[in-house]
């Protein structure tokens, strides 16, 4: 399921998108430029200019004094109207520019001039950094006579000159072919193998039969030597490969590497170090995904920002929010928070995941034979709550909490106790944009019976961890949750509106069954109650198959509760049978895992791979590392840890999908304030920020112009643009968080 339907800014206006659809393949045409008097040799006609802008002929070229003091890239402009587009057809987008002084990001956009003012394709050039001639292909998604092609200026906070020439839009050109650099063929996990875990690597060769191996420590010296295995045709990267293992070699060091078939891979260690940072990475990611408050740049070095939505001009706030017309008639205060993701809106539904799964690790801690709950107490993280006596796992997820219970509706209103979808901006904004700077108008987005469960469960859930440390906030969360489970059994099918995409995404879901199985099982695991239990051993979902090939995410839930029952202790009759339902399902991924040559426990139907596969693959290793939990089967450890290889290199790419993890990694995910792509005096995504992954789907415009009949493991690619492909959220990265809290745990 789509996590979001996501689009980027229009030239000339702050308004909403819609998904669009993978265009088909390109159309064969003559080369025709679609620009009009590109080259400025006599006028600037038919190029148009923002008000604030004055523009005119200098030396053959069009250029542009564009003012200071604007606070977005579309304030100030010029561009073109009235563009033809062909959906299929490729073309050709190629400019000049220069800037004085140097330096100055250019926005340049293919989009319509009409609303919705959907973006077909961007690029932000930084002037005479990046050169000064730049040219791009990419296939139209659509049919339109009214596309622009705009150069948005705006965000300097002094004067500067614009110049351009040789602007065009050459249609019918044949597509560029996109042929990413995967390095050296031997695939390996880039950051470390555990001493006494699984060692395994992939070979891209075209041999058929087996080939010698050599694993070299620093200096070069072989230190251990075998065979591979032949595995064929790879059916996830359409490559011919052959696998490696390596496990029988223990000795802790750092700088091997695996030599095969005449390439040496990637650098890794042998050692756990790498995973007890990785842990508290994963984890210090959420301070500086925070809402409402600044954050400091002592504690985040280079991350320091204005509080963002606190009622701070250009901000329109979060403390006294409306609704959406029509939809009720007070306003609310919600503050707090996280951002979901790489725009400035808070969803309960993936807030609700994310808050459990930061829960869950710390409840793992407390009862799994391998916990280590020291390893997340106070003042692991370094947040401003570090000190308090709490573990800093539970002050950042409170940080959650507090904001999902500010959207329960109040009482006295009509569906008193139900929660509020999502709040976020009226209209999609750009990037890049920092928090603090978002000017747009804020709205509570309906109520839903998703929502409200979500609610019920991870409200629930915290009543029973926050007790030992804040008796009065965790009757406050219970109280909440049981006022959300009767809400949501008087209102059992309120679903979120598919078509609420606009400024932020949808997160539409039609079945309630698993999140009322959810919050049933967090409110028995905490209260004890017969009326819980009964509602839980009467679920449908109790009994069915729950552990299938996507994993479980935001949408599919009833893994949450199934995890929980099997390893909260608790009372619940047949509670051996739920046990062994988790293992079964973790011996279905262990298969799914041997099959594949790149080791994963992830095989989706007919190859093709879902919106977020990364955490789907880590959640399917959850199931499996839970089973470990529950037997203490070695097959399961091992199959837990050997499922990270693959977002740490070992796989068609060759690259790392966490940034500042591995030699190659993921570092221009899709964000608004992470955007050092985009801005040099921005950052990139902070160490331990997990990228979406590869995604069949391709459904941003970028991906759409280099990623043209992608196989599996090839639909990605490490751009801002990529929305599709290349997001961070916060429920992927709380999927990180656990699953490399449990590798930590394994020494």
């Amino acid at each position: 399921m789509k996590r979001r339907n996501t689009t980027l800014l229009s030239l000339t206006a702050l308004l909403g998108a819609v998904l669009v659809a993978a265009p088909s393949s390109p159309a064969t045409a003559d080369e025709v430029e679609q620009l009009k008097n590109g080259t400025f040799d006599t006028t600037t006609e038919p190029w148009w200019a923002t008000s604030n802008v004055t523009a005119g002929l200098s030396g053959g070229q069009l250029c542009a004094d564009v003012p200071g003091g604007t606070a977005n890239r579309w304030d100030a402009a010029v561009g073109q109207n009235d563009v033809t587009l062909v959906k299929g057809e490729s073309y050709k987008f190629a400019f000049t520019a220069n800037g004085s002084p140097d330096g100055h990001v250019v926005r340049a956009i293919v989009g319509l001039q009409v609303a919705p003012y959907d973006t077909y394709f961007e690029v932000s050039p930084q002037l005479s950094v990046s050169g000064n001639t730049y040219s791009y292909t990419f296939t139209s998604p659509v049919d339109a006579t009214q596309a622009q092609v705009g150069f948005q200026l705006g965000g300097s906070a002094d004067a500067w000159k614009f110049c351009m020439d040789d602007v065009s839009l050459l249609g019918g050109v044949p597509p560029e072919v996109y042929e990413p650099d995967t390095g050296p063929r031997v695939r390996v996990n880039q950051v470390a193998y555990l001493p006494s875990g699984p060692k395994n690597a992939t070979l891209v060769t075209d041999a058929t039969g087996k080939l010698p191996w050599q694993l070299k420590n620093a200096s070069g010296t072989v230190v251990a030597q075998g065979s591979t295995t032949p595995r064929g045709v790879d059916a996830s990267s359409g490559q011919n490969v052959q696998s490696i293992d390596f496990g029988s070699y223990r000795k802790e060091g750092t700088g091997y590497t695996l030599v095969a078939d005449g390439e040496t891979s990637r650098p890794f260690d042998i050692g756990t170090a790498a995973y007890r940072q990785l842990r508290l990475d994963a984890l210090k990611y959420y301070y500086t995904q925070r809402s409402g408050i600044a954050i400091r740049d002592d504690l985040r070095p280079g991350y320091g920002r204005a509080a963002g939505h606190v009622d701070v001009a250009p901000n329109q706030g979060d403390s006294a929010v409306p609704c959406q017309p029509g939809v009720c008639d007070y306003k609310l205060d919600v503050t707090g928070g996280w951002y979901d993701a790489g725009d400035h809106g808070k969803y309960v539904v993936n807030g609700g995941i994310s808050t459990w799964e930061l829960l869950s690790t710390y409840e793992r801690a407390l009862h799994a034979r391998t916990g280590r709950p020291g390893k997340l107490g106070d003042g692991t993280l370094a947040i401003p709550e570090s000190g308090n006596k709490v573990p800093d796992i539970l002050d950042e997820s409170r940080w959650e909490l507090e904001f999902l219970l500010k959207m329960q509706v109040p009482a006295g209103q009509p569906l008193a106790g139900m929660a509020h979808h999502k709040i976020h901006d009226e209209a999609w904004t750009g990037l890049p944009l920092l928090p603090s700077e978002d000017p747009q108008k804020r709205e509570l987005h309906p109520a839903t019976t998703e929502a409200t469960l979500n609610l019920a469960a991870t409200a629930a859930q915290a009543a029973r961890l926050y007790k030992p440390y804040d008796k009065a906030f965790a009757a406050k969360t219970l109280a909440a949750a049981r006022t959300a489970w009767t809400a949501a059994l008087a209102h059992p099918a309120l679903h979120a509106d598919p078509n609420d995409g606009i400024g932020g995404g949808a997160y539409a879901d039609t079945d309630a069954t698993d999140e009322f199985y959810w919050a049933a099982a967090e409110l028995y695991l905490t209260t004890g109650e017969k009326q819980f239990a009964d509602y839980v051993l009467n679920s449908p979902v109790h009994t069915a198959d729950i552990f299938g090939p996507l994993g479980y995410d935001w949408a599919r839930t009833a893994a949450a509760a199934r995890l929980d029952l099997a390893t909260v202790p608790s009372k619940l009759p047949g509670r051996d049978k739920v046990r062994q339902s988790v293992v079964k399902g973790a011996d279905r991924y262990l298969t799914t895992l041997t099959s594949q040559p790149y080791g994963m426990p992830y095989a989706p139907t007919d190859n093709l791979y879902d919106w977020g596969s990364n955490h789907q693959i880590l959640h399917n290793g959850i199931v499996i590392a839970t089973a470990y939990d529950i037997t203490g089967g070695s097959k399961y450890r091992d199959g837990a840890l050997q499922s990270v290889d693959y977002l740490f290199g070992r796989n068609a790419l060759n690259m790392s999908y966490v940034t500042g993890y591995g030699e190659v990694n993921s570092h221009n995910q899709h964000s608004r304030w992470y955007a050092h792509q985009l801005d040099p005096n921005l950052p990139n995504p902070p160490k331990g920020t997990l990228a979406g992954g590869p995604n069949s789907g391709i459904q941003d415009p970028y991906a759409q112009s280099k990623l043209q009949g992608c196989v599996g493991q090839f639909c990605y690619i490490d751009d801002i643009q990529s929305w599709s492909t290349n997001e961070h959220t916060i429920n992927w990265n709380s999927a990180l968080a656990r699953m490399a809290s449990f590798v930590a745990d394994q020494t």
